[in-house]
């Protein structure tokens, strides 16, 4: 396998990192239109358009609406009829995220100052949330619970699920985490029509306040269309994983690592850095060998060949530096006292601290979020969480001593700005103080 080699000593090492680091995210002019066209139509004819698409894409003899949705009943078979170890570890991995996200709750505050004015802030969960789950060959239980749990934990009244089962196949452990994580209608619709329905409703699909959930790239062009109709997550890149090692850490460890993420697509991206030459090479080494043994070995060697990368850096603080430029999705620290170089480490999704903690135990059970920003958007964005289900209001009373404070201040400011009835606005209240 020909993995790309660099070295931070090269005279153009940051021209081949800014190419290795390039995506393409120049949206399809094609793609975006057939979107814009489904959205408008799914607005338009509600259930009929969604009974259309259906049919046309997954290939489902549907004709009544009310076929799309599951009963509850469904999903507890679903969730009942899983062999035993399934079953418990699903389990396991929902205690531990709900574990973890309930750290995450805010609640409301407020503080009183000396004149008895009152100024706080109120917290309130959002009312419906929707949550796209891919369905067909790219089924994940798991985000299931990564995005239902947390919405779950802050409060959400209703959460509704949308998921394609095309040909009519129906991934029973999508279906099981649904009923296990308290989803309350899952609808056997996907694509940009799924998104529509949601963000507008139809006589079937309620609205929503807000989508969660990954998709295709017909989904990502729907999330982005509708956002400000309704609130969206993120629309997230292709998996990342940036590996950090003194090269202590067995090369095997690592480069199933680096398999770990490049396995979901060909755009995949994992990248070694480490001080140490020789250790690169062996974890060439050990990906040339294990390579043969993954059943998605195809799209691991071209992940990989296209946009991984093994990269020897002069020294551990060189390599925090690097790893703060690329802003990874997931940054594995596998060195000696990991924790020391935390505070070198300000962009990264999620940080995987130890030569023991591999990034594909934060996709499923370690209690963290898996839905992380990619892309370099760990510069501004974080890992789905409580505080995306919640909303916050500000709260202020004033006292009739306030007003007359405030009153003068804010009718200056007013003025100088040219609105007036502001100005008359706050100090009409500052008349009726009698302090």
């Amino acid at each position: 396998m020909n993995i790309r080699r660099l070295s931070t000593r090269q005279p153009d090492f940051n021209t081949q990192l800014d190419k290795l680091l390039a995506f393409e995210t120049t949206q399809d002019h094609q793609l975006d239109e057939t979107v814009a066209a489904i959205l408008a139509d799914v607005r338009t004819r509600g259930d009929v358009a969604l009974l259309d698409y259906t049919r046309r894409f997954d290939r489902m003899d549907v004709h009544d609406s009310a076929a799309l949705e599951l009963s509850p009943a469904v999903l507890r078979a679903a969730f009942e009829g899983l062999p035993a170890a399934q079953r418990s570890a699903l389990e396991q991995a929902a205690q531990r995220v709900t574990a973890y996200h309930q750290k995450q709750l805010q609640v409301s505050w407020n503080y009183v100052e000396t004149d008895g004015t009152l100024l706080g802030q109120q917290i309130t969960p959002l009312d419906r949330v929707g949550l796209y789950v891919p369905g067909g060959k790219a089924a994940y239980p798991s985000s299931v619970l990564m995005n239902a749990l947390p919405a779950k934990v802050a409060g959400v009244g209703e959460l509704i699920m949308v998921v394609p089962t095309p040909d009519g196949v129906r991934n029973a452990l999508v279906l099981a985490a649904a009923h296990l994580a308290g989803v309350d209608r899952v609808f056997t619709i996907g694509g940009a029509q799924a998104i529509a329905a949601l963000a507008y409703g139809t006589a079937t699909v309620p609205r929503v306040d807000k989508i969660v959930g990954p998709g295709n790239a017909y989904v990502a062009a729907a999330k982005r269309r509708v956002f400000g109709v309704v609130g969206i997550d993120m629309v997230a890149g292709p998996s990342e994983i940036l590996v950090i090692c003194d090269g202590q850490t067995d090369p095997d460890w690592i480069a199933m690592d680096l398999f770990s993420q490049a396995e979901h697509d060909e755009l995949a991206q994992a990248i070694l850095l480490t001080p140490d030459a020789a250790f690169a090479t062996a974890v060439a080494q050990s990906a040339d060998r294990l390579l043969a043994q993954m059943p998605r070995s195809v799209i691991i060697r071209t992940a990989l060949e296209n946009r991984g990368a093994l990269i020897e850096v002069a020294d551990l603080e060189e390599a925090c530096v690097i790893s703060n430029r690329i802003a990874p999705e997931h940054l594995e620290l596998s060195v000696d006292n990991p924790q020391q170089w935390l505070p070198n480490i300000k962009h990264a999704g999620a940080i995987f601290l130890g030569r023991y903690t591999s990034e594909s135990l934060g996709d499923y059970c370690a209690g963290p979020n898996h839905v992380l920003p990619t892309s370099g958007t760990a510069r501004f964005s974080s890992p789905l969480g409580v505080y995306d289900f919640q909303k916050r209001s500000s709260l202020i009373q004033v006292s009739a001593q306030g007003a007359a404070t405030l009153g003068e201040i804010a009718a200056v400011l007013a003025v100088g700005e040219g609105l007036h009835a502001h100005a008359q606005s706050a100090l009409f209240r500052k008349g009726t103080c009698t302090d």
